[in-house]
């Protein structure tokens, strides 16, 4: 049984996940911890605010559509949620990790991982 806090931040995972939201820079603003981090699957490090301008400047929603799987998630200490599932993108998987911070603006994502599969 999935808990309350953790339902709440997939809800929210899966909507960063849409062309609406990946699209929006007020609601990746509204979703990203401010000391939000990313390590994507090509190893690069990116930083919130680059992150934000490269989504709302990619305008090709085919790349956004994205197929999920295994998504499962736990409370890892006061106020932490730890997610993990997998991505399937134009026949590439990748494993991902977010970690996010309950904040007095709601749930944010404080870090996201993305780990191709071989």
């Amino acid at each position: 049984m999935v808990d309350d806090e953790v339902a709440v931040v997939i809800e929210r995972e899966l909507a960063l996940l849409t062309p609406e939201v990946r699209g929006s820079a007020d609601r990746l603003e509204e979703l990203l911890d401010p000391d939000f981090e990313e390590i994507g699957k090509s190893g690069r490090l990116w930083k919130r605010a680059e992150l934000i301008a490269a989504l709302v400047a990619d305008t090709d929603p085919e790349k956004r559509t994205v197929d999920l799987s295994d998504m499962s998630g736990q409370t890892v200490g006061p106020g932490f949620v730890l997610l993990t599932y997998v991505t399937q993108v134009e026949g590439h998987r990748t494993r991902r990790s977010s970690l996010w911070r309950q904040s007095m603006k709601g749930w944010r994502v404080l870090h996201h991982q993305g780990t191709p599969i071989p």
